[in-house]
């Protein structure tokens, strides 16, 4: 069995020693030791590149030593000490029950997204999820998965248009958290994640090198499951459903085309102008069961547009609202939980920014990207579709939920950026 290296934190100025300011980590006899300054900021970001560093040289197994490592510290180190193909291992030196159980759920939300599309479609996705959810809160959480043409027969037609051409059945998964176990118990919160486990762009086809990366736009999905299960650990009192709306975008003789006009539940009619902005025509459906079932907080979490990782970059997601004084919450909750989140624009306007001639309105603009504000013309559509007029939602497009490539931060692949946010929000 091999030894833990040993990693300590050196509070040290740094006009002496200018090396020590820019080597995430130093390696000696002892150990490892990461040297930080006074900007605390500035520190958690040099101790996940040190985290990263280490995975990067193949050290497999750590003890974090000293008396320096505060919570926010190791959880840092944590996210840099954690590639997709490896089983690295912590000895956290404070908190460990709590880093440890946290740490092997978010892990569990990453892997979600970075399995091949070939392990993860719209059924097994939900049945991992449900099953996930079901173990960590057996007594207290229930589910139902809505499939294939059962779809129609409940309303739930912007899933079956996006996933009918895959020979994978889309679905709805409905997870109901329920403490009370009491039926009549109000839904406090509403969870919906873009479910869309591969999209090849349908007939508004993607490229190759644009397709690659495909199977993490079921992102939201992974974030939204993550955040509700560490919500439980953490002991959340309140009744929480999860809605995930999960598809494949594919292409054959019956898949969805551009020109065509889908009729939602609400009387809603949407001419598909771009069959790959797709994420919001499953999440309207998404949307519109939050608003049957009258939940005070709706929340929904997708890799939606290009347009906000373009605007807010791989290192923060981007939050939309109509509703300021949840916004603000949101945004503080965020930074108490070292999570990096951006507010871009929305305003009731944005709905008349995807006009169609022949339907109320259209699921994009016919311009790449979906032209300028592409990403408030997405939160535009979806606000038709959020309950009580968008009072008491919130929508996460999760632009730093996954990387391309590796970085000093972070490796390839997902992140489960926002899962601490969404967990602390539904706790507050």
């Amino acid at each position: 069995m091999s030894t833990a290296l040993a990693v300590f934190i050196v509070q040290q100025e740094f006009s002496d020693a200018a090396w020590k300011k820019s080597a995430a980590v130093i390696m000696g006899e002892k150990g490892a030791t990461i040297y930080v300054g006074s900007d605390e900021a500035e520190n958690l970001r040099k101790v996940q590149k040190a985290g990263r560093q280490l995975d990067s040289l193949g050290v497999s197994k750590v003890k974090l030593a000293g008396d320096d490592w505060d919570f926010e510290r190791q959880w840092a180190f944590a996210n840099g000490y954690t590639d997709t193909r490896s089983t690295n291992s912590i000895e956290f030196a404070g908190d460990a029950q709590t880093l440890t159980s946290m740490r092997e759920l978010v892990n569990w939300s990453r892997e979600l997204t970075n399995l091949p599309p070939a392990d993860i479609y719209p059924e097994s996705l939900a049945k991992r999820v449900s099953e996930k959810l079901e173990a960590i809160a057996p007594e207290h959480v229930s589910s139902r998965v809505i499939s294939g043409d059962e779809l129609l027969d409940e309303g739930w037609v912007g899933i079956h248009t996006v996933g009918r051409a895959s020979k994978h059945k889309p679905c709805m998964l409905i997870v109901d958290y329920n403490p009370s176990q009491q039926d009549s118990a109000p839904v406090d919160a509403v969870l919906v994640g873009k479910g869309i486990t591969f999209d090849s762009g349908g007939y508004s086809i993607k490229s190759s090198e644009g397709m690659l990366a495909m199977k993490c736009d079921m992102g939201g999905a992974a974030t939204v499951a993550g955040a509700l299960g560490l919500a439980i650990q953490q002991g959340l009192q309140k009744r929480v459903q999860l809605v995930l709306c999960c598809a494949e975008n594919l292409i054959d003789g019956t898949a969805y085309k551009l020109g065509d006009v889908i009729t939602y539940k609400n009387g809603t009619t949407v001419e598909v102008v771009n069959t790959d902005a797709e994420g919001r025509l499953v999440l309207a459906d998404g949307l519109q069961y939050a608003g049957e079932v009258n939940a005070k907080l709706v929340l929904d979490a997708a890799t939606l547009t290009g347009a906000a990782q373009m605007a807010v970059g791989n290192e923060y997601n981007a939050l939309f609202s109509v509703d300021d004084e949840l916004a603000n919450k949101a945004l503080a909750t965020a930074a108490q939980q070292r999570e990096n989140l951006w507010r871009l624009p929305l305003n009731r306007w944005h709905k008349e920014n995807t006009p169609s001639a022949f339907a109320d309105c259209a699921n994009s603009r016919p311009q790449k990207g979906g032209g300028a504000a592409g990403a408030s013309n997405a939160a535009g559509f979806l606000l038709r579709f959020a309950p009580n007029e968008g009072k008491g939602w919130l929508h996460f497009d999760i632009a730093g939920a996954y990387q391309n490539n590796a970085n000093a931060m972070w490796a390839t692949g997902a992140t489960a950026l926002g899962v601490r946010t969404i967990a602390a929000l539904l706790n507050d």
